[in-house]
């Protein structure tokens, strides 16, 4: 197999030739021009080279929020949501592969195509509202390391500093490989949690009918609380963060479309550890307070820790705090790194892990400032931390249709894609996904919004998404039986690079997607503005 690099083609920006060149992965290396046999063990050093993006981005999923998630999950219901699980799989894949796809074809990143494609306001508001959330979001990965560290018995306010320094340092050695031996190394520790999960060694029994017959069971509060709870595994697995983090990191390894083969099975592998971690965060909740006064009455990820301590021992709590200190660190290296390339894609500054500081100043100092800030936030006394943990929730949900919707738009656009463009299966399957995920978001929001929301009201909500669904589905079948569909070619899309700038024209928007795009636009600023009202009056209310 060929290994040739060229410089991505630019759509808006001048390349940043730190991008261009041998791929250095953690696991092993791809030189510039290196002909590679096509033997069995010539494709698994090439994917040992690329492992790396899929992974990262997975495990940096589970994080401070979903051990929360998953924690409340296995405490208030036991076994009984495992099977949401499974739910996972096609939301995370799906958004995923288009993200690497755009990456590795047009070497630009997320936020810069969503500028060039959509306009100022759109990438303007894409990066914007993503540096606010991943700020707060950071805030987040903070509490879950003080939670971890006060389990520990270590003082907060060194451990947070410390914790700040490792993250930042890490990604500042300007040797990219370097960051991604680390990253990789605390990746591979977020298995801790299977030897927990041995140690609490849940019933096998209910955890495979968990696994495999979906129910809804009785818990504290009715079927409203369930009915959320549910919903928050399902939509919060598809952080905005993620879809900027994996197409920049794909793009700053220097993957081409000759290796998303690979990156695909890298992705599927951080599939499988996410998934293997959040069920043995569920089923170690459920061992550990099944019949005890606890039941059902989940505080936070150290309340776990504490209750697996006196079920299985202080090594199993210990393993488990040590397990979410590492998910916290992990998650907030993603979560910087997603801002600081967006920032850095559309300024046009130079934004690669392959630079020193030296050379990326405006880079590393998002990164680094975002990091610090979180960190300080948590050690102010008296800080709203549950308050702030509601904002991320909420303002993710406003973002989260946004995002996914222009990310299918990107997939489809020819001009970007050429032969890589969605097809017909993947369009109607991932049209499907993202209708979801725009529903889950609408519902998660309205539950920040009104707090008191009822099962009746889900319905309406699920109800009003799903009408408008087969709406806008009916209408764009009976367009497409009006026009003739033109073939895609998808011949030499090994060797397709998204055209320079001059060669490729505006895209022309029809009077549909304008509506569409001011639908959009009318419910993103309803939305933001009401999410902010209440967030004051909560914090006044604190």
């Amino acid at each position: 197999m060929a290994t040739e690099f060229t410089a991505p083609g630019r759509v808006g920006a001048p390349p940043d030739h730190a991008h261009a060149g041998d791929i250095r992965g953690a696991l092993g290396t791809i030189r510039h021009g290196e002909t590679a046999a096509s033997g069995l063990s010539a494709k698994f050093k090439t994917l040992l080279a690329i492992i790396g993006p899929g992974l990262i981005v997975m495990v940096g999923d589970n994080d401070a929020g979903a051990f929360a998630t998953y924690g409340q999950a296995g405490q208030n219901y036991g076994t009984a949501l495992m099977w949401t699980l499974l739910l996972l799989v096609p939301v995370l894949y799906v958004n995923q592969e288009m993200v690497l796809r755009l990456g590795a074809v047009t070497g630009v990143g997320h936020a810069r195509l969503i500028l060039e494609r959509f306009g100022r306001f759109w990438g303007a508001f894409s990066v914007i509202d993503l540096f606010i959330l991943n700020a707060l979001t950071l805030v987040t990965e903070f509490i879950g390391i003080t939670l971890a560290a006060g389990y520990l018995g270590l003082p907060k306010i060194p451990s947070v500093i410390l914790a700040g320094l490792v993250i930042m340092a890490a990604a500042s050695t300007g040797s990219f490989r370097r960051f991604e031996r680390i990253a990789i190394a605390l990746c591979g520790a977020s298995l801790l949690l299977v030897p927990v999960y041995v140690m609490a060694h849940p019933a096998s029994s209910e955890v495979a009918r968990g696994f495999l017959v979906p129910s809804l069971p009785a818990g504290p509060g009715g079927m409203a609380p369930l009915m959320l709870l549910v919903i928050g595994v399902v939509g919060t697995t598809v952080a905005p963060w993620q879809l900027f983090f994996q197409q920049s990191y794909v793009i700053d390894k220097r993957i081409t479309p000759r290796f998303i083969r690979y990156e695909k099975a890298d992705l599927w592998i951080g599939i499988a550890v996410v998934i293997v971690g959040a069920a043995a965060m569920m089923g170690v909740a459920a061992a550990a307070f099944a019949g005890t006064e606890a039941a059902g009455n989940f505080t936070d990820s150290a309340g776990i820790a504490h209750g697996l301590e006196a079920y299985a021992g202080r090594v199993a709590g210990a393993l488990f705090a040590v397990a979410l200190l590492d998910a916290c660190v992990i998650g907030a290296f993603a979560v910087s790194l997603s801002t600081a390339y967006a920032v850095g894609d559309v300024l046009d500054l130079n934004h690669s892990l392959h630079r020193g500081i030296r050379n990326a100043k405006g880079f590393y100092a998002v990164y680094a400032g975002l990091v610090a800030a979180a960190a300080a936030v948590v050690l102010i006394p008296g800080s709203p931390l549950g308050l702030l943990t509601e904002g991320v929730q909420a303002l993710a949900g406003v973002l989260l249709p946004s995002a996914s919707v222009f990310l299918l738009l990107l997939c489809n656009d020819r001009e970007i894609l050429g032969p890589w463009v969605n097809g017909r299966a993947t369009n109607m399957f991932t049209s499907l996904v993202v209708g979801v995920l725009v529903t889950l978001s609408v519902i998660l929001t309205a539950a920040v919004l009104f707090p008191g929301i009822g099962e009746s009201q889900i319905f309406m909500i699920m109800g009003g998404c799903a009408a408008a669904g087969a709406v806008v589905t009916g209408y764009v079948l009976a367009r497409r039986r009006r026009s003739a569909a033109v073939p895609i070619d998808r011949s030499g899309r090994d060797d397709w690079r998204t055209p320079p700038p001059a060669e490729l024209g505006r895209p022309v928007l029809s009077a549909t997607r304008r509506l569409g795009m001011a639908v959009l636009r009318l419910y993103l600023t309803v939305a933001t503005v009401l999410v902010i009202v209440k967030i004051v009056q909560m914090a006044l209310g604190h």
